[in-house]
């Protein structure tokens, strides 16, 4: 593999940013691959990936370079060069390149590979309660699972297509995509691509969006005519999916803090041809306070740790700290207790999150129903999904009924 100096530099300007100014992987990865132009889709799919691996493995590579934060632009070259010698990459002969002892690296790596920690690159603090919540045979698999890199997953859009018009659609732009057993409208990208540059994608045919993910909107039950409200919908993606599966029929309140997501929500919603949907800023309790008894259908896809989806947003276990999982538990025990008054007599709901803890999950659902509050519920089903046994996002989902 050659080499390209540029690209290198591209890679360690963007792991200053993450790793120094605490900015997101995401938005540094495009804002790094605006840099040149010129990038063909491996010069870009090498930054990208070899920065979200380094990313990923943070911890083992800082033990092995033995650099400390906040990195120095040599520490950051030191991390890169323990990255290419365990990829087996010629190092090349650039001044920014110490002398790499190569033996000592890969004898450091098959020492620390022996501690699960260091091996998936974990802070102590996650790595100590995934261990007590999921024991020790079921967090080593998952721990591997999430390291893995995420596979582009996309969302038939049914309100304009089906999934094999789609699937030709797209092989005519020259993207393969295969149907995945038992997901009513995913298709899956044996090879990454970047599909939003594709005519498909501008008309509104789909939607990129994890299989595990999509099991949530189905989970739901929703049926056309209903009233639906979706109350932390962020930019939108299990609103969209509900909107297909009401077929456009009936009412779908989407609701969220944050104005900025709904406004993203408005867009999308308009590209898919998505016109039941109607959202609503939470600016006080009153707008959710109206919604009181009203709804058939809620779906409470409740904020979170995240711990389930970090095979796509690896930095966020860096971001994190101890305290946010006291902090995002007791978010959840009040917004389900609030969002839960919406369900009407005899109607449904669905708690969900992408976390694997049960503290965030199951947990939860056990206090709410001993709750005042959810003395009228009774839980119908639920649904664990781990990355090493799926191999899609870590994910959790209840659906209760209200008598």
């Amino acid at each position: 593999m050659k080499l390209h100096r540029n690209l290198v530099f591209a890679v360690i300007d963007a792991l200053n940013l993450i790793f120094n100014e605490g900015e997101y992987a995401d938005k540094v990865v495009q804002k790094v691959l605006k840099y040149d132009k010129r990038w063909g889709s491996r010069d870009r799919g090498f930054i990208a990936e070899t920065t979200y691996e380094m990313v990923r493995y943070k911890r083992l590579y800082t033990e092995i370079a033995d650099v400390k934060a906040p990195f120095s632009r040599p520490d950051l070259f030191r991390m890169w060069a323990v990255w290419a010698v365990l990829k087996g990459i010629k190092l090349p002969d650039w001044k920014q390149i110490e002398p790499t002892p190569e033996r000592r690296i890969k004898g450091r790596f098959d020492e620390l590979s022996n501690i699960r920690k260091y091996r998936e690159s974990l802070p102590d603090w996650i790595d100590e309660i995934c261990l007590k919540a999921l024991g020790e045979k079921l967090w080593n698999a998952e721990s591997a699972a999430l390291n893995v890199q995420a596979e582009v997953i996309l969302r038939t859009n049914t309100l304009k297509t089906n999934k094999e018009t789609l699937r030709k659609a797209l092989l005519d732009e020259g993207i393969v995509v295969e149907p995945i057993k038992g997901y009513a409208s995913a298709l899956r990208l044996p090879e990454r691509a970047n599909v939003f540059v594709t005519e498909s994608f501008k008309k509104g045919f789909f939607e990129v969006q994890d299989a595990s993910s999509q099991l949530v909107s189905e989970y739901l039950d929703v049926k056309p005519g209903q009233r639906v409200v979706d109350t932390c919908a962020g930019a939108g993606g299990k609103s969209l999916h509900l909107a297909a599966l009401m077929e456009n029929k009936g009412q779908l309140i989407s609701m969220d803090i944050y104005g900025s997501k709904l406004k993203e929500l408005k867009r999308r919603a308009r590209r898919n041809n998505a016109h039941n949907i109607e959202t609503r800023e939470i600016e006080s309790t009153k707008v959710f306070k109206k919604l009181y008894g009203s709804a058939d259908r809620v779906l409470i896809d409740a904020p979170c740790t995240g711990l389930g989806v970090l095979r796509r947003n690896p930095d966020s276990k860096w971001k994190m700290q101890p305290e946010f999982l006291e902090k995002i538990t007791k978010t959840q025990h009040d917004i389900i207790r609030s969002y839960s008054k919406i369900v009407k007599p005899g109607g449904k709901m669905v708690y969900a999150t992408c976390s694997i803890l049960p503290q965030e999950n199951n947990d939860q659902v056990v206090s709410f129903l001993a709750s005042e509050e959810g003395k009228d519920f009774s839980l119908v089903k639920e649904n664990k999904i781990y990355a090493s046994k799926s191999g899609f996002d870590g994910f959790y989902m209840a659906l209760l009924e209200r008598k």
